[in-house]
């Protein structure tokens, strides 16, 4: 249990992760703001689909699947 939790720890220190982590962090605070711009929007969409979906390909894989649509 350890193994595994200390695996996904380090994990989230991932340049990917960081990067997701941050973004969303500036996220909330520009919501609290209501200061959240079209061109944020459209970044932020992107890079969480992005993070979102090579997680869903991770695990897909991970499952035995072939990663392919």
């Amino acid at each position: 249990m350890n193994e595994t939790i200390l695996r996904r720890l380090g994990n989230l220190l991932s340049v990917k992760s960081l990067v997701t982590l941050i973004l969303t962090a500036v996220f909330a605070v520009m919501a609290v703001r209501q200061d959240i711009s079209q061109e944020f929007m459209t970044i932020y969409a992107v890079i969480i689909a992005f993070y979102f979906g090579t997680q869903a390909r991770k695990t897909r894989e991970g499952e035995g699947g072939n990663g392919q649509s």
